[in-house]
């Protein structure tokens, strides 16, 4: 005979009842249970609204505030990544970090009801703080060491992308590469990142006469500051660039010391590669091909 269930029993205990009723029993020891948390956004809401710019406006609406927050968003994020390493570009991040914590503080703001002036001012500054420190430079610096950097060569920013591995690097192309300053007391060269492009890849020899430079026996135009004789041969997993740094000298050098310095830093290891400047980044060309 068929078992028919009846809605007078109750249904059977789950399996995990007791941790319920265990936790009922510690809340209770606690006087968790008499804490009433003010009416406000969810747990959900904040979370998102930490990752969104703009999401508090849209989710407290009234809507077409969230969306005018949203596109503004859109757009400023867009400008901030076209300009990026220009005075433009930072103003549009200082704007789109205004809007995403000053949507946050709308969202709570059901919280501060009824909290003095000084609470909110403290409430209102510790979201800015926090949203700058904890969300945006820590994104901006992520960017900058994994995917793509701006790198000011005098006066105009190139745009570096860090995606291609060193191996992919030939010869003629402009490589962006870390380099540490070098001082005789005569010359000092500051260190940072530079911008060349690859004169000559492992294995190649570099031979240097009054009128040119040769690779491999081909003659090529001799560049600034260059020795007027002399060979180099590029080791392994070593590239060769002429260094086109901020160059300072104090008192008298010698002949030759500038010179002997930029040769010294002409060798490049992967170690120090940063990274390939983009042909195009939105509407400029970079560097022509």
């Amino acid at each position: 005979m068929a078992r028919v269930s009846s809605p007078y029993y109750p249904p059977r205990a789950r399996w995990y009842s007791s941790l319920l009723t265990v936790g009922s029993g510690i809340r209770r020891h606690l006087v968790l249970d008499r804490i009433r948390l003010p009416k406000g956004p969810s747990l959900g809401a904040i979370l998102g609204s930490l990752v969104v710019p703009g999401l508090g406006f849209w989710l407290r609406g009234p809507r077409w505030l969230g969306n005018v927050a949203l596109g503004a968003s859109v757009l400023l994020l867009l400008l901030f990544f076209a300009a990026i390493g220009y005075q433009t570009g930072n103003v549009a991040f200082g704007l789109l970090l205004s809007i995403h914590s000053t949507s946050l503080i709308y969202l709570v703001e059901p919280w501060l009801a009824g909290a003095r002036f000084r609470t909110r001012v403290f409430v209102s500054m510790a979201l800015l703080v926090g949203t700058g420190g904890l969300v945006y430079m820590p994104a901006r610096n992520l960017m900058e060491s994994r995917w793509l950097a701006p790198l000011r060569v005098q006066d105009r920013v190139v745009v570096v992308s860090k995606f291609k591995p060193a191996s992919t690097v030939k010869r003629n192309e402009v490589i962006a590469y870390s380099y540490s300053g070098n001082s005789d007391h005569t010359v000092w060269i500051e260190g940072g990142l530079g911008l060349s492009p690859v004169l000559a890849v492992a294995g190649d020899r570099i031979c240097f006469t009054p009128k040119a430079f040769e690779v491999n026996g081909v003659p090529q135009p001799r560049l600034p500051h260059m020795p007027q004789s002399g060979e180099v041969t590029v080791p392994q997993k070593h590239w060769f660039v002429w260094p086109d740094f901020a160059i300072t000298g104090h008192g008298n050098a010698p002949a030759g010391a500038l010179t002997k310095a930029l040769l010294q830093m002409a060798t490049i290891s992967e170690e120090q590669f940063a990274g390939k400047p983009f042909q195009r980044w939105f509407w400029r060309r970079q560097f022509s091909s």
